[in-house]
């Protein structure tokens, strides 16, 4: 079984992929974005370090999931991802365009026919004062400038494009405005259900195998 959940940035993906660990049997693969070396001066100046930051999570995304998501699922059986390959080119969307967007575009599909693709996707969608709310809580010195305006075109971009089937992949999408499942064991208990009961209706994909060259 193969989880990921999905949001716009601030919304709560790692926090919950924790939380959720023991109740499935699960390991979890977190999404390593701190080392990218370009991320706060792309928050400082989007426009002039767009492509740099987009292609450097993109490669670095592959990486990790080409690998580590056959080998965490063949190890533990069952693994939740607090994010997925096809985020990168939502951001990309907004980040770029002309031909570094035409460009990106060829190298994001020819690298996702190469993932596994998760059996749910769990997308958790906010308001954006909510999700400015909770990025401010967090306090991370590279977010500490984020642009409301900014936030909210993501929430847009990632709202249209789990409204549609991705991949034959379900999407069980929650509203996460009014839940607290840190703190409230029964918004935490309210996912778990959810969760559960779309797992019943799913099924599992086959392991990814590539043919010989």
């Amino acid at each position: 079984m193969y989880i990921a959940i999905e949001g716009v940035i601030g919304v709560g993906k790692t926090t919950l992929a924790r939380l959720l660990k023991p109740t499935f049997d699960a390991e979890i693969l977190l999404e390593v974005f701190e080392e990218n070396p370009f991320l706060s001066d792309f928050y400082g100046d989007r426009a002039r370090y767009a492509f740099q930051t987009q292609i450097f999570f993109l490669l670095s995304r592959y990486h990790q999931q080409k690998k580590s998501v056959p080998d965490l699922i063949e190890k533990h059986g069952n693994l939740i991802s607090d994010y997925t390959f096809a985020k990168d080119a939502l951001f990309a969307r907004i980040n770029l365009e002309g031909d570094e967007l035409e460009m990106y575009g060829r190298v994001h599909e020819a690298l996702a026919e190469k993932i596994r693709h998760p059996d749910l996707l769990v997308f958790l969608r906010a308001e954006t004062k909510t999700l400015m709310e909770r990025i401010a809580m967090r306090d991370r010195p590279y977010e500490r400038d984020m642009d409301s305006g900014y936030i909210a075109q993501l929430g847009a971009t990632y709202a249209d494009f789990f409204s549609k089937p991705y991949n034959n992949t379900p999407v069980l999408t929650i509203d996460a405005d009014d839940l607290d499942f840190v703190r409230n064991p029964e918004d935490l208990r309210f996912i778990q259900g959810k969760i559960a009961e779309a797992l019943k209706q799913t099924p599992l994909q086959p392991e990814l195998i590539e043919p010989s060259p």
